[in-house]
């Protein structure tokens, strides 16, 4: 398939891609990278090849606002397969424990409220948490025992939402960063005197973005490059919740070139700065000082 070439100055922004299944996302982003001519791109928050839903990426300059989405709410539905456990924690794992034990919804629904809230959580062996210097999922892959140290995530809500067999039940979580489905499906499995894994997931959403703001990988690859630039979400739009201020034109000029500024009504801490519709910068503001942290060049 030929494919149009945007030009890289004119591409920055957030493009939402409903992550096919079976891709990883590093690939996904190696793609559009590729068809839209070697512009920076990254994923706001890896999807495992077999989760699909949806996959923020920065393109351009919206690389420099990652972090806000990367720390953000995350909302997933995901389905847990009772009575095996898998290597993995979900399809792609070989067996390593089994169990004639089903839960009962009720006892599914009464399992549920020790999950919820802030919570300690042992990472899957399988994870891209490095342990000196190594991804913890290379030594897994190895042969070697990896156990991680539990960490705290936050749960907002856990519900069961469908249970179409005594072996399957099908939920939706809203949680935290860092927080890993396929440990609390291991988790909630034990709690049920079973053992479980994870068999199908999809990410609702990501941030602000959700299912409603994606689009197919194909879909996109095959547009042309006016649509392909039309298609993208503004930088702004992953800073929503930061305060902003705005600028006169002499002030942001000062801020593109690194200087700081005196603010004549200053808010405390992180914020957006702005002149006219466009961001300027992300910046620090202490006392009534400005400093550039991140400078937006649109």
């Amino acid at each position: 398939m030929t494919t149009s070439v945007e030009p890289v100055a004119t591409l920055n922004g957030w493009l939402i891609v409903d992550k096919p299944l079976g891709l990883t996302s590093a690939a996904v982003v190696g793609r559009v990278r590729r068809a839209c001519g070697g512009v920076k791109v990254g994923h706001a928050g890896t999807l495992d090849p077999l989760a699909t839903g949806v996959l923020p990426l920065a393109i351009g300059e919206a690389t420099k606002a990652m972090a806000f989405v990367m720390d953000g709410r995350k909302a997933y539905r995901f389905a847990v397969r009772w009575g095996e456990a898998r290597s993995t924690d979900d399809a792609e794992g070989s067996v390593t424990e089994t169990s004639v034990e089903r839960p009962t919804r009720s006892a599914i629904e009464a399992a549920l409220p020790a999950f919820v809230g802030d919570i300690a959580q042992m990472p899957p062996a399988y994870s891209a948490i490095k342990i000196d210097g190594e991804r913890a999922y290379a030594r897994a892959r190895a042969g070697e025992r990896v156990i991680l140290a539990a960490r705290a995530v936050r749960i907002e809500t856990l519900v069961l939402i469908d249970r179409p067999d005594d072996a399957t039940a099908v939920f939706e979580v809203a949680c935290g960063k860092g927080t890993y489905i396929r440990a609390l499906a291991r988790d909630l499995a034990h709690r049920l005197g079973t053992v479980g894994f994870v068999a199908a997931l999809r990410r609702l959403r990501a941030g602000p973005f959700v299912e409603a703001d994606s689009i197919s990988l194909d879909n996109f690859l095959a547009l042309g490059h006016i649509p392909r630039a039309e298609r993208l979400l503004p930088v702004k739009v992953a800073l929503a919740d930061i305060p902003a201020i705005a600028l006169t034109e002499p002030e942001a000029e000062r801020i593109r070139c690194g200087q700081h500024i005196r603010l004549r009504h200053p808010t405390p801490g992180t914020v957006c700065l702005t002149a006219g519709d466009k961001l300027v910068a992300l910046a620090e503001v202490e006392g009534e000082t400005a400093r550039p942290m991140r400078v937006f060049n649109l």
